[in-house]
């Protein structure tokens, strides 16, 4: 069923490319008027021109989740919106706790967890005054277990998944639903080629072996799923992985 006119607008962080991009055209699709945000502009531009190309509603507004005052300004131009999805984040590097860069660590918790906090905190009350609200925190598995490698991105993960857990218990009984999202190993274009600075090599070992790792589009078909649910039902976390991923260390590689 189309979203109800008070509860049309999805706003969309991240959403210059995979996931984010992906999680814009599928609520598109589902009848909403989404409003991509993102820090580059030319790329969030392109994504809602796609959108409108195959006849649904998106503009984009370029966007820095970090900047708190910029968020202020983004969200005074709403009254009412009916959905949220908290998707700008992402990993940087895979050293150990003795040897990681304490600045890739803050940059990690200012854009997952300050982020998140940032652009909920300024949309609340219009995704409460809709009368039907949803907020979508896009998580991961990382915050919800630890790997060699991995502890800036789990301790920045994990806060998202408290961050969630936590505003869940502290808004029941208004009408927004808070629901996580929490994706497994997940090869887009730009997610491990980021962390690892830009070294195709190491980006390109992660998925070596896995013959189906999700798709952007995958885990954009869930959160299409989870935020057309009825608006009683709420979907507290989501875990999806591919079939090929057991947990964050259990991984089957076919031999080559």
């Amino acid at each position: 069923m189309a979203p109800a006119p008070a509860s049309r607008i999805a706003v969309v962080t991240g959403a210059s490319s995979g996931i984010g991009a992906a999680t814009a055209r599928r609520l598109a699709a589902e009848g909403y008027r989404v409003v991509l945000t993102a820090r580059r502009q030319d790329r969030i531009e392109a994504v809602a021109k796609e959108i409108e190309a195959a006849g649904h509603s998106a503009v984009a507004y370029a966007l820095d989740v970090t900047d708190r005052a910029a968020v202020d300004e983004f969200a005074s131009a709403f009254k009412t919106i009916g959905v949220l999805v908290n998707n700008a984040g992402g990993a940087l590097g895979a050293d150990s706790i003795a040897t990681g860069d304490p600045d890739q660590w803050r940059q990690m918790y200012e854009t997952n967890v300050i982020g998140t906090l940032n652009v909920t905190q300024a949309l609340l009350p219009a995704l409460t005054a809709s009368g039907d609200g949803t907020v979508v925190v896009l998580s991961s598995t990382a915050g919800l277990g630890t790997y060699e490698g991995g502890g800036g991105y789990v301790a920045a993960k994990h806060g998202e998944h408290v961050l969630a857990e936590t505003l869940r218990l502290e808004i029941v009984g208004t009408p927004v639903r808070v629901i996580e999202v929490a994706p497994g190993m997940v090869k887009t274009d730009e997610f491990a080629l980021t962390r690892f600075g830009g070294d195709e090599a190491k980006a390109a070992k992660v998925y070596q072996g896995v013959a189906e790792p999700l798709s952007a589009d995958d885990v954009a078909d869930t959160i299409g799923w989870a935020v057309t649910r009825p608006p009683h039902v709420n979907i507290d976390l989501l875990v999806v992985r591919p079939r090929a991923q057991a947990s964050n260390t259990k991984v089957h590689r076919e031999q080559s």
